[in-house]
């Protein structure tokens, strides 16, 4: 390693592993209850904040959103004080004060018409933020615990756990053709496209939103844009774009498939392989019936396997080709090593883990691990992760460097024609995959 050993305790990819193992270690061990998280509401705000069993109300939240506020700063804290990246003093009141703006954006996101849209506690949690950032500005004493990067990447290594072999592997061949094939395809394209035709100065940005667009949104964003050492500014503008669209597509994909009269497994397959979020992918297939929305979320798992891949390659590219000087000596497997994503490995390690270990102890039963730990443990506290990530992510973005990051729209038309294309490529593989090849998975 770089810095010998030591690297496993200083170095923020690091903390992000030990952090993610920490809470699957005590949601295997039974020591972490569940994790609260808001519920829905219509017209009464406070509803939110009920807990509701058979029609009746039983209890609140309120203390439980305490206990884990104070769970997690004390948890973050101590990576904060042995990586000496901020005092803990500082931390703290920062940590809650984004805390507080991450239930906010819950909240929000909670009303049910606005969740008809599909407008997503993440969307909710980077305006929250763009808001104060760009109006009477980010105080100093809240941006010391916008922990943007640490946050997302404990946030991924959780969800490594929902990336269950089994699972994946039930819907065989024909999902892997689509996930697999179409995937690397699109990355390729785009950075083509965006470099070369569009000539876009900013090649981190290119590689941002290709993999946002071809792998599965924010995730694979932000796995790329470490890979390439990316600004906090690229990454926002990436998932900006990312989540807007995601709001759309879930929306008229599920009504287009209808109206072509398309069969719903098929149309499935096709969102599964082109909507970048998994929970948009879910809410779309929903839509079409049960067995699409098993479908659509199986594809889409089916990509998230490849963030790790994603890292690698771009690490592994952007060592040898972009950044590397003309002429100088040819960059040594070590120098990958260093600019790896270390988080990536926290990811494949936790699917690895759950896939291999924690299904076959509970006799292979995918149904049982999900909800005895990965739904009211991992999953959610992930969520919570990514929504401190979001609201820190806006905190922490002005609107003025976001505008010069547009190049004239270029952005805009890379996702919009590489979108185009990964439509048009991933319904071709769908339609070759289900209903020639496979037609039995129909």
């Amino acid at each position: 390693m770089k810095d010998g050993w030591s690297a496993l305790w200083k170095e923020e990819d690091w903390w992000a592993v030990w952090f993610g193992f920490i809470i699957l270690a005590g949601a295997l061990l039974h020591w972490i209850p569940k994790i609260p998280k808001l519920g829905k509401w219509t017209t009464s705000p406070l509803d939110a904040f009920l807990i509701i069993k058979d029609q009746s109300v039983t209890g609140n939240i309120l203390l439980p959103l305490l206990f884990l506020m104070v769970g997690l700063a004390v948890l973050t804290s101590l990576g904060m004080a042995v990586m000496k990246s901020e005092k803990v003093g500082g931390y703290l009141p920062g940590f809650v004060g984004v805390f507080v703006l991450a239930i906010l954006a819950y909240w929000v996101a909670g009303q049910k018409n606005i969740q008809y849209w599909g407008l997503s506690y993440a969307m909710w949690a980077l305006l929250v933020g763009l808001l104060i950032s760009n109006t009477i500005g980010t105080p100093a004493w809240l941006k010391r615990g916008a922990r943007t990067e640490l946050f997302i990447k404990t946030g991924l290594v959780l969800l490594g756990a929902e990336v269950l072999f089994r699972k994946i592997l039930s819907l065989g061949a024909p999902g892997l053709m689509v996930a697999w094939i179409v995937t690397p395809v699109v990355v390729v394209f785009m950075y083509i496209y965006g470099t070369r035709w569009l000539k876009m100065r900013n090649k981190k940005l290119v590689m941002i939103i290709a993999s946002a667009t071809s792998v599965c949104g924010v995730s694979a964003a932000i796995a790329a844009s470490a890979a390439c050492r990316a600004k906090k500014e690229d990454l926002t503008l990436g998932v900006g774009m990312t989540l807007i669209f995601t709001v759309l597509m879930m929306f008229f994909m599920p009504l287009g498939i209808k109206l072509l009269g398309m069969n719903p497994i098929l149309g499935a397959a096709w969102m599964g392989g082109t909507i970048d979020a998994t929970g948009a992918v879910v809410a779309a297939g929903s839509m079409l019936g049960a067995s699409a929305e098993q479908v659509a979320a199986v594809v889409k798992m089916i990509q998230n396997v490849l963030i790790g891949f994603l890292a690698f390659g771009v690490a592994i590219y952007w060592v040898t080709s972009v950044e590397r000087v003309p002429g100088g000596p040819r960059p040594n497997a070590m120098e990958i090593w260093y600019r790896f994503p270390k988080f990536v490995l926290g990811f494949i390690a936790a699917s690895l883990l759950f896939s291999f270990a924690v299904v076959p102890a509970m006799h292979g039963d995918v149904h049982a691990v999900e909800s005895s730990f990965i739904s009211p443990v991992s999953k959610t506290l992930r969520g919570w992760f990514f929504c401190l990530a979001f609201t820190a992510i806006g905190l922490e973005s002005n609107f003025k460097d976001l505008a010069a990051g547009m190049e004239g729209g270029k952005p805009m038309l890379l996702y919009i024609v590489g979108q185009s294309f990964n439509l048009i490529l991933t319904l071709v593989v769908a339609f070759v995959a289900f209903m020639v090849l496979f037609p039995h998975a129909i």
